[in-house]
């Protein structure tokens, strides 16, 4: 069975927040950066493959599971993508490692673009997964967009709204109310720790903090950045779910390509999901792009 097995579980300070982390395998290091609303559990159906040829470090994002929630700041920056990456470039470099190769899905996909703009010595590669950059959504967002991801304007709305509401049954809101009830069938030990971490009211106002820095913070830097034509220096693996909103909303690679000069990748027979969808052809796609050019 896929799992975790041989990694070690830990919590590392990494100066703000504290993150829990798995980390096992041996030979050039991968960070895999989890999305909303999930958990490092996520990439339990690929993670022991994967460590056959790399160092795997998968932490929970500031906020989110296990790890530690920032202090708020009026501006949401505390939960920010720039925050996000800069603590995982330090743990990282906790780690010993200060080049490293990047996987994230949805918010992780987020914080890994930013990480590899803000620190582009650190990404060696990059693997964006179903996620076209936050500021490219703002921008084109339209009737379909807010219908089919109603969460991003509902979550961004001031506090307490969204905290409150969510509150009276966050399992129904996070796991049935939305993307069609597809986490119930996760791993067992990803939807175990899913449920513990929706049940604290603390990560649930961290997430909603999360879609407010993607509206204010987030977006801001990104159109900072497009208007200055900084661009991300490593090559760029974009995936995305074939059966999920992002290919009947865009063409990913033809958004992507702007923002890098190296963009490649392809669809993937799946919902938004992946890992979890289809843990084979995804887990594919991961080992050719980031054991090329060893």
């Amino acid at each position: 069975m896929p799992g975790f097995e041989g990694f070690e579980l830990s919590s590392v300070d990494v100066g703000e927040v504290t993150l829990r982390v798995r980390v096992g395998g041996a030979g050039p290091p991968l960070l895999l950066l989890h999305g909303y609303p999930e958990t490092h559990e996520m990439w339990r159906p690929v993670a022991a493959d994967l460590a056959r040829d790399h160092t795997v470090v998968a932490p929970d994002l500031r906020g989110y599971g296990g790890s530690s929630q920032p202090a708020p700041l009026p501006g949401h920056e505390a939960m920010g993508k720039r925050a996000m990456a800069a603590d995982n470039v330090a743990l990282m470099r906790s780690l010993g490692f200060g080049a490293f190769d990047v996987a994230g899905h949805d918010r992780g996909a987020r914080v890994g673009y930013r990480m590899a703009l803000d620190t582009p010595d650190a990404v060696r590669r990059l693997t964006v997964m179903d996620v076209v950059p936050t500021g490219e959504v703002w921008a084109r967002a339209d009737a379909r967009f807010v219908l089919g991801y109603w969460h991003w304007a509902f979550l961004a709305q001031p506090e307490p709204l969204p905290e409150r509401l969510i509150g009276a049954d966050p399992e129904f809101f996070f796991l049935d109310g939305q993307f069609g009830g597809l986490l119930r069938g996760v791993a067992p030990e990803a939807l175990a720790d899913y449920r513990r971490a929706l049940a604290d009211p603390a990560v649930v106002h961290a997430m909603c903090e999360d879609y407010r820095a993607g509206a204010t913070c987030d977006r801001r830097l990104d159109d900072e950045d497009r208007a200055a034509g900084r661009t991300l220096s490593c090559p760029v693996q974009v995936l995305w779910g074939a059966r999920g909103a992002l290919p009947a909303w865009y063409d990913p690679l033809e958004v992507w390509r702007p923002w890098a000069g190296d963009v490649t990748g392809g669809p993937v027979d799946s919902g938004h999901f992946l890992v979890e969808e289809q843990p084979g052809p995804t887990l594919a796609a991961l080992r050719a792009f980031h054991t090329a050019g060893r």
